[in-house]
């Protein structure tokens, strides 16, 4: 009598063994896909940023006010040297004009006093005349001159007309002599009006120079004056035009450290999703090894299978997507699609696409490939209703019933995708718009 021994695996060691091999296969997948952390940047480093922005943009602000002060001293500045020069040119005109009266003026004067001068000499002739006549008439004894006057008389009646004639001829030149003594008192009292006329322009051509003189160094000042303000307004200026820089390159500081901040955020939303999705995968295999612990073998085989897809597909997070790449060996170069792809390269790069994604995680547990077309793969296997999506099942999209994309689920409504050109292979949510209304089950 023989005993047959059958070796039974209890359906706890077999959940902690499935549990030990998840942990040393979907966990560093994970770790592989996922690049090194950007930087992150300390709350107290955005504050102290933000801070020097903030202080920058005051001093901005009160430079400005400084530089429209500047500017209105600037343009009264020049108002009053406009005004200082009119007042200069004013002046110089206004001795000009005092510079010619005084010549007039001068010119008066020397013409009285050169009228005075003649007046006088011919009174001095004819007082001599004067003079002579009045000693030969004195020598004769008789005031009717000289005795050779009446020789040559003829009668009594002759000498009495000579002596009448005489007499006429002195008082004629007494008379004249008066009259020349008026002219001379007349000249000398318009050269003495002359004179002070030419001293009232004297006095009048030295105010106006210098009134001119005064105007002239007012006007020198004024320029000085706007000189100094135009430097003043272009310093200012030029303090403004450095501070708006130095505002532009804190402005950048700041918002390259927001950056930063907001790429370390999406870094580790995309961390935690694969983490969840990881875990989330984690526990449908273990829900599925624990089913399989109750049910025969062949169900046991099948989640083992399913899972070992989502592990192959988890494998290659991270790669980066590339059209037309992909095969059951892992990631291939790309191949030209004359538009989108070649534009990032894609025929060049190696990677996968989303059907080609598909014919790696499947190869192994299928013993072969599945073509490389997203529509052939649509019904490569049994369609289900989407409602009744297991992990390790295949979701499409299309439109107008023409498929062109496909995911692979991987449980607690997250998948594994191969997205497009610029991306790479990543774990998300399941998108529902455009999904086909069932998913494929290949095992």
């Amino acid at each position: 009598m023989s005993v047959r021994i059958r070796r039974r695996v209890p359906g706890r060691a077999f959940v902690v063994s499935l549990l030990t091999l998840l942990a040393l296969v979907v966990q560093p997948a994970v770790g592989h896909a996922l690049p090194p952390p950007p930087p992150n940047p300390s709350d107290d480093a955005i504050k102290s940023s933000q801070t020097h922005v903030d202080a920058t943009a005051a001093r901005v602000g009160q430079l400005a006010n400084q530089v429209a002060q500047a500017d209105a001293a600037l343009l009264a500045s020049q108002s009053q040297l406009e005004l200082k020069r009119e007042q200069a040119n004013k002046a110089l005109i206004n001795e000009q004009a005092a510079q010619a009266a005084l010549s007039a003026s001068t010119l008066r004067a020397n013409s009285a006093r050169a009228e005075s001068e003649a007046a006088a000499k011919q009174i001095d002739v004819a007082r001599q005349d004067l003079d002579q006549f009045a000693a030969a008439s004195f020598r004769q004894g008789s005031t009717v001159g000289s005795l050779s006057a009446f020789l040559g008389t003829k009668s009594p009646k002759d000498l009495l007309a000579r002596a009448e004639l005489l007499d006429a001829v002195g008082g004629a030149q007494l008379h004249a002599v008066d009259n020349m003594r008026r002219a001379r008192v007349d000249a000398a009292n318009k050269e003495s009006q002359t004179r002070a006329a030419l001293a009232a322009a004297q006095a009048a051509q030295q105010t106006a120079a210098e009134a001119k003189s005064a105007f002239d160094a007012a006007y020198h000042t004024a320029i000085d004056t706007e000189a100094a303000q135009a430097a003043k307004s272009k310093a200012l200026e030029d303090h403004k035009a450095d501070l708006e820089r130095q505002l532009y390159d804190a402005q950048n500081a700041a918002a390259g450290l927001r950056g930063q901040r907001q790429r370390y955020e999406e870094w580790r939303a995309q961390r935690d999703r694969e983490q969840a999705a990881a875990a989330a995968a984690a526990a449908a295999a273990a829900a599925a090894a624990e089913r399989g612990a109750a049910t025969a073998g062949g169900s046991r085989a099948m989640a083992i299978s399913a899972q070992s897809v989502i592990n192959r597909a988890m494998s290659q997070l991270g790669i980066r997507y590339s059209w037309g790449g992909g095969d059951a060996a892992g990631p291939t170069i790309g191949v030209r699609d004359g538009g989108v792809a070649d534009s990032f390269g894609d025929y060049r790069k190696i990677g996968f696409d989303c059907s080609g994604l598909m014919i790696y995680a499947f190869s192994r547990a299928l013993g072969y490939s599945l073509p490389h077309y997203s529509g052939f793969q649509y019904n490569a296997g049994r369609k289900v209703p989407l409602a009744q999506k297991q992990p390790g099942d295949m979701l499409f999209w299309g439109t107008s019933g023409d498929v062109h994309h496909v995911a692979l689920y991987i449980g607690g409504e997250q998948m594994i995708e191969a997205p497009y050109s610029g991306a790479a292979v990543r774990v998300t949510s399941v998108r529902y718009d455009g999904i086909m209304p069932y998913a494929v089950r290949m095992l």
